[in-house]
């Protein structure tokens, strides 16, 4: 445990970065590559309409994923706060709290979801041909959100004792089954939605029994037990509150992607019908394999940062701002340049229309064209949730989508129809890029003048 926590004060931060950055970065992406995985198989061996009803139930997918994120992150960063003080004690309470919210509130959401879901299903944008594909997709699908979360959970609490394998082997084995469950589902046995459905709960199940034997270890380490006793015993409202208020940022960076969807489906269909709610699914899906590449590094240093916050070692906390704004700055603008370079073969793996394809790739390289920039606007953000100023946090984390993004969308619809969609993404990335470093200039001058560290970054 010494060696462990040594190493989050005194390693070099680049490689304490990437050692940490790479299972979260793929941890997000396996969340996407559910969906993303489904979209490719249901593109090319379903049919259209099939794949517009996968975008409709594209949000409900993403809420799943946004409530485990918020209590992994969320348990992640206290865990590694706690450690850095060495308050072993909380710790335990922040595990047992941890998959407590888990149990409660995937259940609940759920149970609202599946009992509701004609009321919602249509406000996310079905009409009477994509509806009973929707239902046949979640209704599956809502089986597994409590174990995908129950595991992301667990990863996560591992990281925070640098414990980075289990996630990068728990995500492998996910994707990896998705993939092939979907080709023996789909393409060898023929089955519709429902089989791309089955295969992401199948995988998610796997991945859940791969994580929590790799869990015992911890279980052992700081000798807990589970029960009901413990749980009431440990489980307090301070732990709850502190989880929810550090992870609350994440999930409503998770959660504004599936607002924008259904803003985009129900602004959009007027506009272009099903195709358009197919070019909207396509380009959010691609768009997430550099979003998740600049939050998975962003998020990656909350637990650095968060740890040596807590043992007062400042000038460390600086020093791991500063590398994580280049590493995400660099890192986004190689990938982001793979993209610009060949969107016509990486659309292509969800669309076989040569017309949807082309008008595609135009709006794509439109909507990513200043991407890369925000990872400086991410850093902000989880630099913030590390040293817990869940305000500051908070209030970032919903610029530039809420704020922005919807409204200036819907404005440009109305001026210029779908085009004025793809011109909102470039303009509010401008906008959430200036504001952030409005944020980073003032936590360089006035978050570390407070503590005594120099200004020189």
């Amino acid at each position: 445990m010494e060696i462990q926590n040594n190493t989050l004060k005194q390693g070099k931060i680049r490689k304490l970065l990437l050692k940490f950055a790479i299972p979260s970065v793929f941890a997000l992406l396996v969340s996407e590559l559910y969906n993303i995985v489904d979209t490719v198989y249901v593109g090319h061996y379903i049919g259209v309409t099939t794949l517009a009803a996968i975008t409709i139930a594209f949000p409900i997918q993403k809420l799943l994923v946004a409530l485990g994120l918020l209590i992994a992150v969320g348990a992640s960063t206290y865990a590694a706060r706690s450690l850095g003080e060495k308050n072993y004690s909380e710790f335990k309470k922040i595990v047992f709290t941890s998959f407590s919210l888990v149990l409660i509130s995937l259940t609940i959401v759920s149970l609202i979801i599946f009992i509701f879901r004609r009321p919602i299903f249509y406000v996310l944008g079905a009409d009477n041909l994509t509806y009973p594909l929707v239902n046949k997709y979640v209704s599956i699908l809502l089986l597994g959100g409590i174990f995908q979360s129950l595991s992301v959970v667990a990863c996560y609490i591992m990281i925070s004792l640098k414990k980075t394998k289990a996630l990068l082997y728990t995500n492998l084995i996910g994707v990896t089954l998705n993939i092939l469950i979907n080709y023996i589902l789909i393409v060898k046995l023929h089955f519709k939605i429902e089989g791309a459905a089955i295969a992401t709960v199948l995988s998610q199940i796997t991945a859940f029994t791969f994580a929590f034997y790799k869990f015992k270890n911890i279980i052992k380490e700081f000798h807990m037990e589970f029960s009901m006793r413990s749980i009431h015993n440990l489980v307090t409202k301070e732990i709850i509150w502190g989880i929810i208020t550090v992870g609350f940022s994440t999930f409503i960076i998770e959660i504004e992607d599936a607002l924008v969807t259904v803003v985009l489906n129900n602004l959009l269909y007027t506009e272009g019908g099903e195709s358009a709610i197919v070019m909207v699914g396509v380009i959010t899906k691609i768009s997430m394999f550099l979003f998740v590449t600049i939050i998975g590094i962003s998020s990656a240093m909350q637990p650095i940062v968060a740890y040596n916050f807590g043992a007062e070692n400042y000038d460390k906390v600086k020093k791991v701002l500063n590398t994580s704004i280049k590493v995400v700055l660099i890192t986004s603008f190689a990938l982001w340049s793979i993209f610009m370079l060949f969107p016509n073969y990486i659309i292509g793996f969800f669309l076989n229309d040569t017309t949807l394809l082309n008008e595609t790739v135009k709006a794509f390289r439109l909507c990513i064209s200043l991407i890369p920039l925000t990872g400086i606007y991410y850093v902000v953000i989880n630099y913030y949730q590390a040293i817990g100023e869940a305000k500051k946090s908070f209030l970032l984390s919903i610029y530039r989508e809420i704020i922005v993004f919807i409204p200036l969308a819907i404005l440009l619809v109305q001026l210029f129809g779908i085009k004025g969609a793809w011109a909102a993404y470039p303009i509010t990335d401008a906008s959430a890029v200036l504001t952030s470093f409005y944020f980073l200039n003032k936590a360089l001058k006035e978050d570390f003048d407070q503590v005594g560290v120099s200004e020189k970054f």
